[in-house]
């Protein structure tokens, strides 16, 4: 008995080990592969409802002071990101650690993104798998949001809005000839519009991406609070 026990150890034991060696080949196999920066499909440009993302910072934390976004100047719809894709799943993180972002492009970029911490991230996140340096991308970004334009409705409504997502997606492709209803979602929470997502191709001309598409929101009605 003594002797089949140590035999069973020493299986267990050997296993381990074996399992420790395969795990180890792996990661050292997942860092040694090359970085995907470049290589992608086309982009996401993330619009961002800018009172919808206060009111709920708010209701998270009612006594904390108010972000740079939800103080001063009101904003309406700003950029969220722009994310590399591809037809299925994105990449992120290409490079760790990310390139240094100069604090005077991050200060140049608070027109559109009124948040450094956002600058930084979607940079790090995100940016560093666009294949272009901290500058080509963010003034890429800006191009990608100069090629969109804003309904007239919601550009600076003084009062809420009660609207379906169907409703916001065809206002988007009224005003964006070339914008189809397969290259644009509606982003919700429980109650308000938090997002509008357009797919762009690398040459910033709108293109269809099922993918983000089917992920649009599927409320009846939802609330876009007043600038």
């Amino acid at each position: 008995m003594m002797g089949h026990r140590i035999r069973r150890t020493a299986q267990a034991a050997a296993i381990a080990i074996s399992l420790v060696f395969v795990f180890a080949v792996a990661a050292l196999a997942e860092e040694a592969a090359p970085k995907r920066a470049g290589q992608f499909d086309f982009y996401v440009l993330a619009l961002s409802w800018s009172p919808s993302y206060c009111e709920n910072a708010r209701q998270r934390a009612p006594n904390r002071k108010p972000t740079l976004q939800c103080s001063g100047r009101p904003f309406a719809f700003v950029v969220h990101g722009l994310w590399p894709q591809y037809t299925q799943g994105f990449p992120s993180y290409c490079q760790v650690p990310a390139p240094r972002v100069e604090a005077k492009l991050v200060s140049a970029m608070l027109d559109l993104m009124p948040s450094r911490r956002l600058v930084y991230h979607e940079w790090n996140r995100h940016g560093t798998c666009s294949g272009l340096t901290a500058q080509g991308y963010f003034d890429t970004l800006r191009k990608a949001r100069a090629a969109v334009t804003i309904p007239a409705d919601y550009r600076d409504p003084a009062e809420p809005l009660s609207v379906s997502p169907a409703d916001v997606a065809a206002a988007f492709i009224k005003a964006n000839p070339g914008l189809s209803a397969a290259a644009v979602a509606v982003a919700c929470n429980k109650t308000r519009l938090t997002e509008v997502r357009l797919c762009l191709g690398k040459d910033l001309s709108f293109h269809d991406c099922a993918a983000i598409a089917r992920g649009t929101c599927k409320r009846d009605k939802i609330v876009m609070p007043a600038v």
